[in-house]
């Protein structure tokens, strides 16, 4: 007798529909094409009453692979019609699946594969977010960082990120032995059932497996008229569905002793969760947000402090002041929550710190978390701030608008006396060639805000163009003495409801639009949009809309999307790359062209710019080119020509340029023709491990490290100060011994110069002056490396309390305090004139030249301080953590440093109470250093540099 074939499908796919009957096919079909053909489909309709069921049951009626389930009432969420689904399945493994979503081709392929071959117990792939009513065909990756390879954990523990961020059901695939053995169902009857079953999943998953597949795509439709239950946040219940499925999830994992999970949780649900609600608030009425603030202090009351420590201070202080239902001072911070550039209250300075609101300082744990010093308000001018805009009145006529509203003016930076005019611009959202200016009549200071009014004719000398600018954004232009602020107008709850009678005439005609009617913006700003209101108009507008569904229509929108397609594919990345390299083979070398670039285009300075001056100084007849990263070029000389980088100039200058000089690297992907000589100034010399004596560069797979090796291969010329160099820059990047300039470093011959000199440098006495600093006391410069931690830049903070050294020191010398250009600090008011912030300075070497001192840790600024004879502190308070985390180094410092080691700060204190004497003590310590690190750097290093390449026009080589 034959056997039986295997007839168990290998996954059920349960589709649950409610009213759907229009996309149900499309979802139903995206599983009929999987490249898996062993799947069947499971639709579970939740008592729908537009004639879903009917369409499921012919869709089974035309497949042996499709089954259709009704469930005898509404249950009124997804998790129900899932359970069901789940009861009569068949299949070895089960996903869902949304009536108005679908799968990707190889979906169930690729998850089955994944599953069978690691033994999991739920195999969980990337969610594409799918705007389907975006004109641009918007898609958005699902929290794509946890999906970048494939990975196997026993544990959810091993990725808290899993079950805090991605919640999904949908783009999972689970062994249906294991829901069932687990006991694994949906919650009936609740919103967001998602995030419970989602975590009860993971928690009792003995194996899980992400895949960096696209398995799922979720359909968004942010312009429905029905929201979708994620998007229905205004209402209550929703809120509070949401809240009780959160403290369920607590339940589970207390049971389970998962501390560490639910800190996790907790900091998501006031990152993210909690803000999804906070940005409607200032649009809902009064009971609606008491009755919100009551659900949310019930929940959050019980987190613990670790929950806020890695908030940012705007996401702190908004579930502060949310608890204390101070809507006052909320609502400004959740305008400043959803635009993070935004100054929206007037602040309040005590102490030296700067504080939010000046309510709630009695209280010391307010004090902490209203204290918004390191956001830097305080340091801003007002042209570089951008200030909330109230609208405090709005009415309307078919002749126009008379708005009112009101600027805050944080920390009284704007004067009472200053001179004050406003206009109006109403812009097109849609690149547009025309903007409308309108006068503000009346602008007046009040103190803490500046209060404006302005009658504008819109129906007179408004005239968009209509059809393609339906949408137009509004700005106000401050002027404060003669410097411009911009800020848009916040609408809040500002009733906009009823207005739409401003007539309208495009320049196209009234038939396209002839109203104009204003609405609030997703970030809570007043925008306008052209209306129909007239029967032409309607009609008009119908017939072009249906025009524009037409085949004719149809075609010419493909073609415009590839045009924009195409432009966008020639000036991507690869498009670049690609071009530049057909340069290099085309076009000719331009003799006597020099491309400097220096940190990566950020900043005029270093050994590039010594070297450059020290041409310029020769007057030699090079094309002298410059790159600069960012918008605008800053702090770069007048009359020298710029490119930007990664533009089509830059690329071109590149593969044409007789010489590139850099400091750090140009585009690694960017070869260099062998015509072109590459003069590689170096940075610093080295404490930490480089190259490839770096652990992570070890590990790399071999073709990323051949990749590196030839972006390094293409110096021609390695410039070394020393012969630690040699022992160590040189072998880590595998520079051969012939490609060494042992000439020291450019960048330095102002050091070597000044320490001879004995007097103050005309940079250092410039900076002094424009810094406000004075030279009648020490000036004792702060300057340490930055820290790491997991793989990221840690935060600056001070290791010492600067408020205790400002107070202590503060009438003996100036500190400055120069970050690595990877962090950045901000200093409280209570330290001004003591205590001076030089990060932003493009050029260090005016900051060496000023200081008398040098405190600082592992930074390389040691090597060439060092050479100006002058005393050094090192401050390692974090020597053994520093030395575990970071890639290790060349030597000990302790040992070798040319000055007191110090690890506390108190400490560090002590040793700056003898400031004066500690040069003598030091002398020979510092000159023995300089002798080991630096003894290439003479103060001619630029001119060996111009000597050697451009002094005859760069023939000797």
């Amino acid at each position: 007798m034959s056997q039986q074939p295997d007839t168990t499908p290998d996954i059920s796919v349960v589709v649950i529909v409610y009213n759907d009957a229009a996309r149900l096919p499309t979802a139903v079909q995206s599983v009929l094409d999987q490249t898996l053909r062993n799947v069947e489909v499971i639709i579970a309709d939740d008592c729908s009453t537009d004639g879903s069921f009917e369409v499921a049951q012919q869709l089974a009626a035309r497949s042996d692979r499709v089954r259709a389930i009704q469930l005898p009432e509404n249950s009124g969420g997804c998790g129900e019609p899932r359970n069901q689904g789940i009861a009569v399945a068949r299949g070895r493994y089960v996903m869902f699946l949304d009536s108005d979503d679908t799968l990707e081709l190889n979906a169930c392929r690729n998850m089955l594969d994944a599953a069978e071959s690691t033994g999991a117990d739920l195999v969980s792939g990337l969610c594409l977010r799918v705007h389907t009513d975006s004109r641009n065909g918007k898609k958005v990756k699902w929290y794509p960082w946890l999906y970048r390879e494939t990975r196997t954990f026993d544990s959810v523990a091993e990725i808290p990120d899993l079950m805090v961020f991605d919640t999904l059901s949908t783009n999972k695939c689970y062994r249906r032995e294991f829901l069932l053995d687990s006991g694994l169902t949906f919650p009936k009857g609740i919103h967001y059932e998602d995030l419970l079953f989602s975590a009860q999943a993971y928690l009792a998953a003995s194996r899980i497996t992400l895949i960096p597949n696209t398995v799922y795509h979720w359909n968004v439709v942010e312009k429905a008229a029905a929201k979708s239950i994620s998007n229905r946040r205004h209402e209550i219940n929703n809120f509070a569905d949401r809240v009780e499925i959160h403290r369920r999830i607590d339940r589970v994992l207390d049971e389970m002793g998962q501390t560490e999970l639910k800190l996790h949780k907790d900091r998501k649900f006031l990152k993210h969760d909690l803000v999804l609600y906070l940005r409607d608030l200032p649009f809902l009425d009064d009971d609606y947000r008491h009755r919100f603030a009551e659900l949310a202090r019930g929940y959050i009351q019980g987190f613990s402090p670790e929950a806020y420590e890695e908030l940012s201070p705007v996401h702190r202080l908004c579930a502060y002041l949310l608890l204390q239902e101070d809507w006052k001072n909320l609502t400004p911070a959740i305008d400043t929550l959803i635009n993070p550039r935004k100054i929206s209250s007037p602040l309040a300075e005590r102490e030296g710190r700067v504080y939010w609101c000046e309510e709630h300082l009695d209280d010391p744990l307010a004090r902490k978390i209203l204290d918004v010093t390191d956001l830097g308000y305080h340091t801003r001018p007002v042209q570089r701030m951008w200030l909330r805009n109230q609208v405090t009145s709005y009415a309307e006529n078919p002749a126009g608008i008379k708005v009112s509203g009101a600027v805050v003016n944080p920390l009284g930076v704007i004067p009472p006396g200053a001179e004050l005019k406003a206009e109006l611009e109403f812009r097109a959202r849609r690149r547009s060639l025309q903007k409308f200016r309108f006068p503000v009549q009346s602008v007046q200071h009040e103190g803490e805000t500046v209060a404006w009014q302005a009658t504008v004719p819109l129906a007179a000398k408004f005239r968009p163009l209509g059809i393609v600018d339906e949408v137009w954004d509004v700005r106000l232009y401050l002027s404060v003495d003669g410097v411009q602020a911009t800020s848009r107008l916040t609408v809040g709850q500002t009733a906009l409801e009823d207005a739409g009678v401003v007539r309208v005439r495009p320049r196209l005609g009234r038939m396209t639009a002839d109203r104009l009617v204003p609405h609030a913006s997703a970030k809570g700003h007043l925008a306008f949009r052209l209306a129909q209101h007239g029967t032409l108009a309607q009609r008009t507008t119908t017939l072009v809309r249906r025009n524009l569904q037409s085949p004719p229509a149809t075609l010419a929108k493909k073609m415009a999307r590839k045009v924009v397609k195409a432009r966008k594919d020639l000036h991507s990345g690869p498009r670049k790359i690609e071009t530049y390299h057909r340069m290099i083979r085309l076009l000719p070398v331009r003799k006597g062209t020099v491309v400097f670039e220096s940190h990566l285009g950020k900043q005029y300075s270093d050994s590039p710019r010594a070297i450059y001056e020290e041409m310029r100084r020769r007057n030699l007849p090079f094309h002298v080119i410059w790159s600069y990263a960012g918008e605008r070029p800053t702090g770069f000389p007048d009359d020298v020509e710029l490119v930007r980088r990664w533009s089509w100039p830059y690329l071109r200058a590149l593969a044409q340029a007789e010489f590139w000089i850099d400091n750090q690297g140009f585009p690694l992907k960017l070869s260099k023709r062998p015509e072109t000589t590459y003069i590689q100034t170096w940075h610093g010399s080295a404490l930490k491990r480089m190259g490839f004596d770096e652990p992570k560069y070890r590990i790399k797979p071999e073709h990323e490290q051949r990749a590196y090796q030839e972006a390094i291969d293409r110096f021609d010329y390695f410039v070394v100060r020393g012969r630690h160099d040699e022992r160590t820059l040189a072998p880590a990047y595998r520079i051969t011994e012939d490609r060494l300039l042992r000439t020291g470093y450019p960048r330095n011959d102002a050091l070597v110069r000044a320490r001879d000199a004995g007097t103050l440098d005309p940079a250092a006495r410039e900076l002094a002056e424009r810094l406000g600093i004075r030279l009648d006391r020490p000036v004792v410069l702060y300057a340490p490396t930055f820290r790491e931690q997991n793989g990221k830049v840690k935060k600056f903070e001070f290791p010492f309390d600067v408020d205790e050294f400002a107070d202590r020191f503060g009438d003996r010398f100036t500190l400055l305090v120069r970050t690595h250009y990877l962090n950045n600090v901000t200093l409280p008011p209570s330290v001004a004139g003591r205590v001076v912030n030089v990060s932003g300075e493009p050029d260090i070497t005016p900051v060496l030249l000023l200081a008398d001192a040098l405190i600082t840790d592992y930074s390389s600024v040691m090597f060439d301080y060092a050479l100006l004879q002058r005393p050094m502190v090192f401050f390692t308070y974090d020597w053994e953590e520093y030395v575990d985390n970071s890639r290790g180094t060349y030597f000990d410092l302790s040992q070798e440093a040319p000055g007191p080691v110090v690890h506390t700060a108190e400490d560090l204190f002590g040793v700056l109470e003898g400031l004066d004497t500690l040069a003598s003590e030091q002398e020979a310590r510092l000159k023995e250093f300089v002798a080991q690190y630096g003894e290439y750097d003479r103060g001619d290093a630029a001119a060996q540099i111009v000597d050697r390449f451009f002094g005859n026009r760069g023939d000797a080589r």
